[in-house]
């Protein structure tokens, strides 16, 4: 058995499977410390690395493409500290990360582990039911459905519409995308009768993130769904067994970006219900969500 302690968490070698322990140290990612511990299989293991810096090293490992629900989800789109699969090391420990890689690089080799993609999940997602806050509404899974609840904060089109409930069987993609820089991230769920997809502001399957501190949170209900969804290995055979050669689920159409009502005057009131229609007709919006929203405009015209 081989092990790292450090304060940014423990990871320790059996020759099967690594376990990925993270510390309590404050500098810890809020994302890893709701992971808690993860067991990496030797067999979700694509390779290890370690890179020294001069205050610090970083042990990396990196999965097969399709091993992990949560990498799938977030599309590889997590850092430093919310990163599970990476491990702050300190100088004086630099030997003892080296022999780690040394460990699991040789029972790679011994096992003939291939580097390539799997065709099923070899890591579970987040367990279940969770349920997360975080930018402008509340996403909550209990294994069958999704739940979208908004906040005060949210665009009007959503809070008029009001709760949101998605069944796992009308999901056909899960996307959680960070803020960078000016933009803003969001958590999307790509529904069957609704391809299309409009900005998260205004989008009712997608919460909107706007960069505090919870919104890494998030990533735990995407993998969480993503789990449970069809592996896209299986969606990939699905499409190309088709004899019309068409992919399974039908392309996203892109709909034309809403213009915010920055104030409240008859000409933006006007351009709302027009773009209220546009969702409606592109089946975004039910016709009871549709109704909903629309009165909501017109009480204030």
């Amino acid at each position: 058995m081989t092990e790292i302690i450090q304060k940014d968490g423990t990871w320790v070698f059996d020759g099967d499977a690594l376990r990925l322990t993270p510390g309590r140290d404050k500098n810890v990612g809020l994302l890893r410390r709701e992971l808690g511990e993860l067991l990496v299989p030797l067999g979700a293991l694509a390779g290890i690395s370690f890179e020294q810096g001069k205050k610090a090293g970083r042990l990396r490992l990196r999965l097969r493409d399709g091993a992990d629900p949560l990498l799938q989800a977030t599309g590889g789109r997590l850092t430093e500290p919310h990163d599970p699969y990476q491990l702050l090391v300190e100088p004086d420990r630099y030997g003892v990360a080296e022999y780690v890689v040394d460990e699991v690089r040789n029972a790679l080799l011994l096992e003939q582990v291939p580097s390539g993609p799997v065709d099923a999940y070899l890591l579970p997602g987040p367990s279940v039911p969770l349920s997360v806050s975080a930018g402008d509404g509340v996403a909550s899974f209990d294994g069958e459905r999704v739940r979208l609840e908004w906040k005060w904060q949210a665009e009007d089109s959503k809070s008029a519409a009001g709760p949101r409930t998605l069944p796992l069987a009308d999901i056909v993609a899960v996307e959680w995308q960070p803020t960078v820089g000016l933009e803003n991230g969001h958590l999307r769920f790509t529904v069957r009768a609704a391809p299309s997809k409009v900005p998260p502001k205004y989008d009712p399957n997608a919460v909107e993130l706007w960069g505090f501190k919870r919104d890494p949170l998030m990533a735990l209900v995407a993998a969480a769904v993503q789990a449970r969804l069809p592996h896209p290995a299986a969606r990939a055979a699905l499409a190309d067994a088709r004899p019309d050669g068409e992919p399974a689920e039908p392309a996203p159409v892109p709909a034309p970006a809403p213009v915010p009502a920055a104030e409240d005057d008859h000409d933006a009131l006007l351009r709302r219900l027009r773009e209220l229609g546009e969702l409606h007709r592109s089946g975004v919006l039910t016709d009871e969500e549709f109704t909903l929203a629309k009165q909501a405009v017109l009480k204030r015209m």
